[in-house]
């Protein structure tokens, strides 16, 4: 299996997610696969109550204790279940921010997944992706000279190198955001996780004075980059269950006169935030 590569600087996860809670006050974050709590007990020190999700007993024993060791045990909670029951724990609607980190790589059924998850955020709630990337994965392949590996990838359907491979699937940008616009949601942005930090040197960072600064701000730019961005080792997508359409008003008791400034609303939330980098 090839090492993930690297960025430099801030965490790029850690400031995108920062920015996805920062409204409202206290936000329910739902955490599916979350095992040990790397990334729920961080939210939950930022003021979120935070929910994993996660098949495994062993792992959410240890987030009880990271959670206990950072003072937050109160706001963190464990649930055992698989991601494709989310409906059984997590009621309709009622997350403000789900995280699906490197879970769909290895499910059954990454569309069901997907599903449910998009019916446990509210509407007008967002949901952070994350999934290893395919072409990321040719090019770590061939930079450690397995080039048959490689072009099995390149090729592959799941893009999986062989048998062995201990990933079940991965992901180009479009691939990931048509599953996401499948289930309803609004795909807001694409980003790369590693693009091109992980191919530079040390030698070559301490070249020039700020070599490490530099870098990271090119590493910011090729993560949005729509074409660089396809050889991230992994893909961040953002996307948004959109609010209740106008209709919803209408059951409410909502009279006729409101109902054209409502579907003016709706139908500008709804093109907020779509333009995503084509692969």
């Amino acid at each position: 299996m090839i090492e993930q590569r690297r960025t430099v600087g801030s965490d790029p996860l850690d400031v995108a997610l920062t920015a996805l809670i920062s409204a409202p006050a206290a936000p329910h974050v739902v955490d599916v696969g979350g095992g040990s709590g790397t990334r729920a007990v961080p939210l939950a020190m930022k003021g979120c109550r935070v929910t994993v999700v996660d098949s495994s007993a062993d792992a959410l024993a240890i987030l009880h204790r990271r959670a206990e060791d950072a003072g937050v045990a109160g706001q963190v909670a464990g649930v055992q279940a698989d991601a494709e029951l989310l409906a059984t724990v997590i009621p309709s609607g009622g997350a403000d921010l789900v995280l699906c980190h490197h879970l769909l790589e290895e499910v059954d059924d990454p569309a069901a997944v997907i599903a449910a998850v998009a019916a446990a955020v509210r509407p007008g709630g967002r949901v952070s992706v994350l999934v290893a990337g395919r072409l990321g994965a040719v090019l770590g392949q061939t930079l450690a000279g397995r080039f048959a590996e490689a072009r099995v990838l390149l090729a592959d359907a799941d893009g999986r190198y062989a048998a062995t491979d201990p990933l079940r699937r991965r992901f180009d940008a479009a691939g990931i955001a048509s599953l996401l616009t499948a289930a309803g949601l609004q795909v807001e942005s694409v980003t790369g996780v590693g693009v091109l930090s992980g191919m530079v040197s040390w030698a070559a960072r301490q070249a020039v004075p700020g070599g490490d600064g530099e870098l990271a701000g090119l590493e910011a730019a090729a993560a949005m980059h729509p074409a660089l961005l396809e050889i991230a080792a992994d893909l961040h997508v953002v996307a948004r269950r959109p609010a209740a359409q106008a209709s919803a008003g209408a059951a409410a008791g909502v009279g006729e006169e409101a109902r054209p400034a409502q579907r003016a609303t709706a139908g500008s939330a709804a093109g907020e935030g779509t333009d995503v980098p084509s692969g």
